[in-house]
């Protein structure tokens, strides 16, 4: 099967592609992948010298979820029509959800792997006030989900908020993100200080609750510090006992997830969170804000702080860090729950049989 795919170098979809679009490869199929936003710089492609056949078009049309990009996304959706034609392929996998509506006949699949909205209600407690930018946004994303054949989510919640604020898809299914677990580390020593990965930008990351109150252990956080396209802002600065490390390798990471005793998934908005994954698999004790994503993913694998609340994020902390079997235990539950419900084998096989059903379903029409 000749699947194209879309996709963005920003943060976790970048992994979630990699993961998608290697085990297709290996799996017999054909892959063609487009990408949007800046272009890649050379370790987010090293992936793909070990992918058999893939035919990678990168290009630099700005993401939908910006606000000045009426016409990248008109020439973005001619240039994808252009392709279409160009390499026939069986069916379609969007990670933006303003192609959902492609004037084109092949089966279409939309991945929600997060929203404008429902980011800014979990933000802001609101959601966002009637602006012409919104109305365009909430215009594509509404009109994708309407044509797109299955609408998918990387968790209920998530495609519970697009049913919330766009429109409830006629096929919505969940497909958990998965990741290779012999990427990971989980039986190297472990090492006295928290980690956490993320946009660093990103409010709704909320990577501030690290440096607000004196932590019992020291902690070290990667991810970019700066907004795309807003260089020139401030950004968050490290504290006492806190070490920003800017962005990492994969290589890297790896590492820093190896060694870590304990990972902190501060988030007050996630749709589903690989950096908590890549820890788990790593056996990392995972520390997270109790939001309704993070409970319906990890359930009891995880210890959980009282939300958006620092007092409770240090004393809950302060528990697993001074006992060394109470942060072996949860580690291991963290990286047994990651390798039985979280890995790029079985999110790969579920979209596979996906693929043969949306591609069914049009042979039947």
């Amino acid at each position: 099967m000749h699947v194209l795919i879309t996709s963005d170098t920003v943060g976790g979809v970048w992994t979630y592609t990699q993961e998608l679009v290697t085990g297709l490869a290996r799996a017999g199929h054909r892959v063609t992948l487009v990408s949007f936003g800046k272009l890649p710089i050379p370790h987010q492609t090293a992936w793909m010298q070990t992918v058999p056949g893939l035919d990678y078009r990168p290009t630099e049309y700005r993401l939908e979820w910006m606000e000045v990009v009426d016409r990248d996304i008109e020439e973005s959706r001619e240039y994808l029509q252009m392709l279409v034609q160009e390499v026939h392929p069986d069916v379609l996998h969007f990670s933006q959800y303003c192609y959902g509506d492609l004037p084109v006949d092949v089966p279409k699949i939309v991945v929600a792997h997060s929203d404008v909205v429902s980011w800014w209600v979990a933000v802001h407690g609101k959601e966002p006030d009637d602006t012409p930018w919104i109305r365009r946004y909430r215009q594509q994303v509404s009109s994708g989900l309407r044509s797109a054949d299955i609408v998918v989510a990387p968790s209920q919640w998530m495609l519970d908020q697009v049913a919330k604020h766009y429109f409830r898809p006629q096929q919505g299914v969940v497909v958990h993100n998965g990741r290779t677990s012999s990427l990971f580390e989980p039986d190297a020593a472990k090492e006295d200080f928290v980690l956490s990965v993320g946009r660093v930008w990103d409010p709704a990351k909320q990577m501030r609750l690290l440096l607000l109150r004196p932590l019992c252990a020291p902690v070290r956080i990667v991810g970019w510090t700066h907004e795309p396209g807003k260089e020139g802002r401030d950004a968050l600065r490290g504290g006492e006992n806190v070490e920003l490390l800017g962005t990492k390798s994969q290589a890297e990471l790896r590492l820093l997830y190896a060694r870590a005793g304990v990972y902190a998934a501060t988030s007050r908005y996630e749709p589903f969170g690989l950096s908590a994954l890549e820890a788990a698999l790593s056996r990392c004790a995972l520390l997270m804000n109790d939001n309704p994503v993070f409970h319906e993913l990890w359930g009891d694998a995880a210890i959980y702080f009282q939300q958006d609340d620092p007092d409770d994020m240090a004393c809950k902390l302060e528990q697993l860090n001074s006992s060394a079997k109470l942060r072996e235990e949860f580690g291991t539950r963290a990286y047994m729950t990651a390798c039985t419900k979280f890995t790029a084998e079985r999110m790969v096989q579920t979209y596979e049989d996906l693929y043969q059903e949306v591609c069914s379903s049009a042979r039947v029409v």
